[in-house]
């Protein structure tokens, strides 16, 4: 059965996301946020697709330390599963990507339409700059960003280095850091074709004021908060499978 719900679910997707495209392509007079608004609507319908046929759902802590300004957002990043929900969660959003996704046909044309940080990160240093030049746009456009620091999904358990540069656009513009941690990579995997049923957690953090701060001491800190708060969303998820097993027998 996951496997017929998984694959209900790809082709669903892959029907909707053509014409969801189009209508991307067709948002390119209006201002970011307009766009954002009729382009978020896909991510949404694939959420409701997520629940209604692979039964995943998710439910999120500590909602009450999302601010009411343009803020960097870094996150765990395990899954396909939070650039999707992240649409939902928070205010409207770009994300800081390498440049050769919006080449992609069709999902990389409805990409472009959302004002992505596009870098390449080959160039060293100059992506830094390309990082704090197109984030410090984005920010004063309304805009939050997204950025995964690990730079690419890593398996539930694993992590990899932290790269600068979400802090670096932080301590270069002023603006606040939202950490975030979640365990979507046990429901999807990275790279992953099933979906497995169950309730994503996802946490979010105090926001960190990079004032006085340098952009490495930033990073650390981040890194700090989210791989120690992936240990307590681990810890309570098995104390609370071991809850139901409990009840059950």
């Amino acid at each position: 059965m996951i496997f017929l719900r998984s694959f209900l679910f790809f082709l669903s997707l892959l029907i909707l996301t053509p014409p969801f495209s189009v209508i991307a392509v067709l948002t390119f007079p209006f201002p970011p946020l307009a766009r954002y608004r009729v382009i978020s609507y896909w991510s949404r319908i694939a959420l409701w697709l997520l629940r209604v046929l692979c039964d995943l759902r998710y439910e999120v802590q500590g909602c009450e330390h999302i601010p009411a300004t343009s803020t960097i957002i870094l996150s765990k990043h395990q899954s396909a599963w939070e650039t999707l929900a992240f649409q939902s969660i928070f205010p409207p959003q770009t994300w800081v990507m390498k440049r050769s996704l919006l080449y992609v046909p069709f999902f990389g044309w409805g990409l472009a339409m959302l004002r992505p940080v596009a870098i390449d990160r080959s160039a060293g240093r100059e992506a830094l700059k390309q990082v704090t030049d197109q984030g410090r746009d984005r920010l004063q456009h309304g805009l939050w960003i997204v950025i995964f620091p690990e730079g690419t999904r890593v398996a539930p358990g694993e992590t990899k280095r932290y790269g600068i540069g979400g802090a670096w656009l932080a301590t270069h513009t002023g603006t606040p850091v939202l950490p975030v941690a979640h365990n979507a990579g046990e429901y999807w995997p990275r790279n992953g074709f099933l979906k497995y049923p169950g309730t994503i957690t996802v946490s979010i953090g105090a926001p960190i004021d990079p004032a006085g701060m340098k952009s490495a001491v930033l990073n650390e800190k981040v890194q700090a908060w989210i791989e120690a708060e992936m240990e307590q969303i681990h810890r309570r998820g098995k104390a609370g499978l071991a809850r139901d097993s409990a009840s059950s027998m």
